[in-house]
């Protein structure tokens, strides 16, 4: 079949479409970073998001659902200016039908669609998909580099030779996380108080993290168990880590998604970058904090070094009366946990 004789409908995402897109969602992009795509999930991610459900829709033939587009919404904040956003999630097109331009008619009608309810799309193409991207006017805005800090380096060596397809390691067992679950620490009241202040300070583009953010993002979230571990000192919260232990082929990390001090206070950030090494017997940890921050001077100094790994960071503007370039990395403080993919 060729585009132009699929008769192919574009309407908006429906309720009664979930198990129909679930199966699409499946049979495209398999079980998702979960290890299972469920309801659940589902439902968290594109429908108990704080900053609202997320715009859908879907492409039929036949009355069969062969494509999807979902666009999550965001907010950043900028200098105190807020910055509507959304990000691209969620793209699917069944594979008996791909190639013939779903995908590219998809993306138009939702752009169409979105202007002026958005100031922008961000999303984190892999090198497969971001030709597309820059074909539809997405602007790489940079890599977001990854730094890792080794506790097991035989192991590390022998997982990376696994994942290369160089040999074969043993899966371990899942190793113990001596921190609290995140819903735990983020119930402190103080935990507002030290995000206030830490927002105050950041004058770049960063979500909002106000609200239900973190509530919403690592303690409500199905089937990823996120820890968070934090530090008071006379009565008032100093700092907040937000980590997860993923298994990463036959390794385990730790993926440090937030680290969030006030500005200065290295000792902090020292102390809950301690805490997180020893919390689990990982193979290594990972990290991202904004550039020039706190956090990620201290990152360094606590052995996190730069890696090969890093995350393309693509922007497509929709308001170019933002006063700000949202194109270049420079003008984003960015965690993990803005970039990591779920």
């Amino acid at each position: 079949m060729s585009e132009t004789r699929l008769d192919l409908k574009i309407r908006p995402y429906d309720g009664q479409d979930e198990n129909a897109v679930l199966d699409l969602l499946r049979e495209s992009l398999g079980e998702g970073p979960t290890g299972r795509r469920t309801l659940a999930f589902f439902r968290w991610k594109h429908f108990a998001n704080p900053f609202g459900s997320s715009f859908m829709l879907v492409a039929e033939v036949d009355g069969r659902i062969v494509g999807l587009r979902a666009f999550m919404r965001w907010e950043f904040r900028c200098d105190d200016r807020p910055i509507r956003a959304v990000t691209a999630v969620d793209t699917a097109t069944h594979p008996d039908y791909q190639g013939q331009g779903i995908f590219s008619k998809l993306t138009r009608t939702a752009l169409d669609s979105l202007a002026g309810d958005a100031d922008l799309v961000f999303n984190t193409p892999n090198e497969k998909s971001l030709g597309g991207y820059l074909k539809m006017g997405w602007q790489v805005a940079g890599r977001v580099p990854i730094r890792i800090r080794v506790r097991h380096p035989l192991r590390l060596a022998l997982g990376m030779r696994s994942i290369r397809g160089a040999g074969v390691v043993q899966v371990r067992e899942a190793p113990r996380v001596a921190a609290p679950r995140a819903a735990e620490v983020l119930a402190d009241s103080g935990v507002g108080s030290l995000i206030e202040r830490w927002s105050a300070a950041e004058t770049r583009i960063t979500t909002k993290r106000e609200g239900r953010y973190l509530d919403w993002r690592y303690a409500e979230v199905p089937s990823l168990d996120y820890r968070a571990l934090s530090l008071s000192h006379a009565g008032r919260t100093r700092g907040l880590a937000i980590f997860r232990v993923r298994p990463r082929g036959g390794l385990w990390e730790s993926t440090v998604t937030e680290l969030i001090v006030e500005p200065g206070d290295r000792a902090t950030a020292s102390n809950l970058l301690r805490r997180v090494i020893a919390a689990a017997s990982v193979d290594h940890l990972a990290c991202h904090f904004p550039s020039g921050s706190t956090a990620a001077r201290q990152a360094l100094r606590s052995g996190f070094l730069p890696s090969n790994a890093s995350i393309v960071f693509v922007v497509k503007p929709l308001n170019r009366n933002l006063g700000v370039d949202v194109t270049s990395l420079s003008t984003w403080a960015l965690s993990l946990g803005d970039v990591e993919v779920f």
